[in-house]
């Protein structure tokens, strides 16, 4: 997912994997690491088909992945990022974002699964929606206010990750893409093409912009 924030970040306190934390650096410790992918774009086998379940942890691999995911999310600017947008087939992504009140959440998830909310509480937002393997087009997504998700970070440890607003529309946004989905799929037809149209104009902009960035944080 695309972060929809421009210029200075509002300072509202950070949570990472949920958990408040007195001070976190400004690139975070995976990115460092991390090594830029290639992500992938509309119309990849891989992002068109539900995501394999991550079945081992702790493993030096995994570790790697979510750096590397960090990294790649950090180059193109992003406010999330699924593994099979780095051509990954697994049940895992990472998010880096400010939310509509200020506060920073840093995190990952593997195996996520969103919690049914109740009827009262599926208060749907209209907003703007972007994607890093959309290059260029957004378009207003409806989707809820409130998303709980489930699951367990890269050592095996269960996580529960609250979202509101903005928030609530990338873990939602990254859910959808290890279900094979993208938020194209959930527009109209003549919506969908509009947007196909305008990301073949400006996809190589953004992809120039992308390499520029990766290289200059040292990691093109």
């Amino acid at each position: 997912m695309t972060d929809a924030f421009d210029g200075p970040r509002p300072s509202g306190g950070v949570r990472v994997q949920g958990v408040p934390v007195a001070s976190y650096p400004r690139r975070v410790p995976e990115a460092v690491r991390g090594e830029v992918r290639r992500i992938t774009v509309v119309g990849e086998e891989v992002l068109h088909r539900p995501c394999r379940e991550v079945t081992t942890f702790g493993t030096p691999g995994l570790s790697r992945l979510v750096d590397d995911m960090f990294a790649t999310n950090e180059a193109a600017e992003g406010a999330g990022l699924a593994a099979n947008q780095v051509g990954e087939d697994l049940r895992l992504f990472v998010w880096d974002i400010t939310d509509d009140w200020g506060v920073r959440h840093v995190g990952h998830i593997a195996n996520p699964v969103l919690d049914e909310l109740p009827a009262g509480q599926r208060h749907l937002i209209d907003e703007a929606e972007g994607c890093l393997s959309v290059p260029g087009p957004y378009r207003t997504v409806p989707r809820p206010g409130l998303a709980v998700v489930r699951g367990t970070d890269k050592d095996g440890a269960p996580l529960v990750i609250e979202g509101r607003g903005y928030f609530a529309r990338c873990l939602q946004h990254e859910t959808d893409h290890l279900e094979g989905r993208l938020y194209l799929d959930r527009l109209a037809r003549r919506e969908r093409q509009s947007a196909l149209r305008e990301m073949a104009v400006s996809a190589d902009a953004v992809h120039a912009r992308r390499a520029a960035r990766a290289a200059g944080l040292g990691r093109g």
